[in-house]
């Protein structure tokens, strides 16, 4: 029987490696992405070259009523099967001080970033509550964490995932479903392409920023079964910072 991965935002960056991950772990992976459709069947394109299988899902994490739509009719195509994996990568960046912060600003990266996750979950959780196998894992970041001047909006966001992360994991931890989160540094991506890298590997005790494969074969050990007694913890992936 397959078994099945879901990734939002997987159409680049750490959420293609997570993607490519996964895959490698025989998990048919379901591609999330908002509107870069070249990009996810590039993803795709790279599982398939490399054995793996998977598809695109796309939907607006920010869109309530386009995730349910997407997920009811994936259940309804796929009535004997469960995604019993779930990676909640997806996210922006508005970067700007507080005192100069829109309200678009602040409620894009908020809905993004944090509501999507949470209507994501609360409707696949349900289906590995039942199965009683099944693993959460939240992709946040150091700035959730330290927090960092001119990320409000997006350490807030972070932040909320984390304590959404450690409450969930003992809602679920009987039936074992597993949640943790992974917090990311700074890792060469699309994200992080407008900021100073020599200045900022400076900060960083390993002195250097981190590629987005390091980040995946974390999140493949906590989807692993080497991982049952895992759940939630943050766990970070930043050279020390």
């Amino acid at each position: 029987m397959k078994k099945y991965a879901l990734v939002t935002g997987g159409s680049r960056g750490i959420g293609r490696s997570i993607c490519l991950k996964l895959a490698q772990m025989n998990y048919f992976v379901l591609i999330n992405y908002k509107s870069n459709i070249g990009e996810a069947q590039r993803t795709l394109e790279m599982i398939e070259n490399n054995g793996g299988s998977g598809a695109l899902m796309p939907f607006d994490v920010a869109k309530p009523d386009e995730i349910n739509a997407a997920l009811m009719q994936w259940q309804e195509q796929n009535a004997d099967s469960y995604i019993e994996i779930l990676v909640n990568n997806a996210g922006i960046r508005r970067d700007n001080l507080m005192f100069w912060l829109t309200d678009n600003e602040w409620e894009d990266v908020i809905s993004t970033n944090l509501d999507g996750a949470f209507y994501i979950t609360r409707n696949l959780v349900k289906f590995m509550l039942n199965k009683k196998f099944g693993r959460i894992i939240n992709i946040v970041s150091i700035s959730g964490i330290n927090g960092m001047a001119g990320q409000t909006n997006y350490s807030a966001a972070k932040a909320g995932l984390i304590g959404l992360t450690k409450a969930l994991a003992l809602e679920t931890a009987k039936k074992r479903v597993t949640v943790n989160a992974v917090a990311p540094g700074f890792i060469h991506t699309d994200m992080t392409g407008d900021l100073p890298v020599d200045e900022l590997k400076k900060l960083v005790p390993a002195q250097r920023f981190g590629q987005p494969e390091e980040v995946a074969e974390l999140v493949g050990f906590l989807a692993s079964d080497k991982a049952d007694y895992i759940t939630g913890q943050v766990i970070s992936v930043s050279g020390g910072l």
